[in-house]
């Protein structure tokens, strides 16, 4: 499976991003998507992920009803909807697809994609 994730970028306090992760290679070994993020000197943290069929969904805490992952199907394609941006929100934000687990850790998931920059200022 391979995962190249986009829409990265600067965003304003309370503005919006869209990040975008197409899926491709043999996704029928994937259990589920999500998104994880990190900044540096941290550890990557969960922030959303949906089962392969889309639902359910799951949510960090920080970022319900903020943030919201949708899926297209025939579009191979996995988003991370931004709204209410705040400045604890910059970071590299990952895409990643699971083989097995629970979607809320990082150790479900087997493939990765690489990192986009998200830098929210004041």
């Amino acid at each position: 499976v391979q995962l190249q994730a986009s829409g990265g970028g600067l965003g304003q306090a309370g503005g919006s991003l869209r990040l975008s992760c197409t899926v491709s290679g043999r996704t029928s070994d994937a259990t589920g998507l999500g998104w994880f993020r990190q900044t540096p000197g941290t550890e990557r943290e969960f922030v959303a992920a949906t089962s392969w069929s889309g639902i359910p969904t799951y949510y960090e805490d920080s970022v319900k009803g903020r943030f919201t992952i949708s899926r297209d199907s025939a579009k191979s394609t996995v988003y991370l909807e931004m709204n209410n941006l705040k400045p604890e929100d910059t970071a590299v934000y990952y895409c990643a697809a699971a083989s097995s687990g629970s979607l809320i850790y990082a150790w479900a998931y087997t493939w990765w994609g690489q990192g986009t920059q998200v830098t929210v200022s004041s």
